[in-house]
């Protein structure tokens, strides 16, 4: 690799987490790319254009950045649980390739937060879900899950779906800013391991999933 080629690589990295770290804090819409080059220190406030194009192209990279290595951890996870009939083994597959994903961050993690962001802008979360749709994995993890999940009318799982995904998604936001927010030996008490909090979610979501159904 050349010199130019490596700084290139090197400044899409760093536009690539600064723009995370600002959509996860002010959400996307209220940041603009001029902020963003400027937040990553270059001079040209048109690095954004330049290395990624328009900022749904930069936010389609963002997710694309980590949708990879949370499908190997997903794809890890299926594999030690083929064959199961327990709602609790394929809703731990779901909630521990995001935690999992989040705990391995070697930095601050800002992506569950920029999720949360991202889900809750209706011309946003289509790129999410577009990408989590062409994932194999999460593909064969919903099929395990929904073939061991008592009956129940279409309706009813569908809700429960959505409120499966809602509870996933902010719950790790909301984890995710307390690490943030906390420092030192409190950290490491409070929130610095996201093992506790990922049986904390999985039990809620079973739970959630296995409750009866009154109407």
């Amino acid at each position: 690799m050349t010199k130019d080629a490596t700084t290139g690589s090197s400044t899409r990295d760093r536009l690539l987490t600064v723009a995370e770290q600002l959509f996860a804090e002010h959400g996307v819409f209220a940041v603009s790319n001029r902020q963003v080059s400027e937040a990553a220190g270059q001079g040209n406030n048109a690095a954004v254009g330049y290395h990624f194009g328009t900022k749904i192209d930069l936010v389609r990279a963002i997710v694309q950045k980590h949708a990879g290595q949370i499908e190997q951890h997903r794809c890890n996870l299926v594999a030690g649980i083929q064959g199961s009939t327990e709602v609790r083994d394929w809703v731990t597959c779901l909630v521990q390739a995001s935690t999992g994903h989040y705990a391995r961050s070697r930095t601050s993690s800002w992506y569950a937060r920029f999720s949360a962001q991202v889900l809750t802008d209706p011309g946003l979360r289509d790129i999410v879900y577009a990408e989590a749709m062409a994932s194999p994995s999460l593909q064969q993890t919903i099929a395990g899950l929904a073939a061991c999940l008592p009956d129940m009318p279409g309706d009813v799982r569908q809700a429960r779906s959505d409120m499966m995904r809602q509870l996933m998604t902010h719950m790790c936001a909301e984890r995710e800013r307390a690490i943030a927010e906390s420092s030192g030996s409190e950290a490491m008490g409070q929130s610095g391991d996201w093992t506790d909090f990922t049986i904390d979610l999985v039990d809620a979501i079973v739970g959630l999933w296995l409750a009866p159904v009154t109407r």
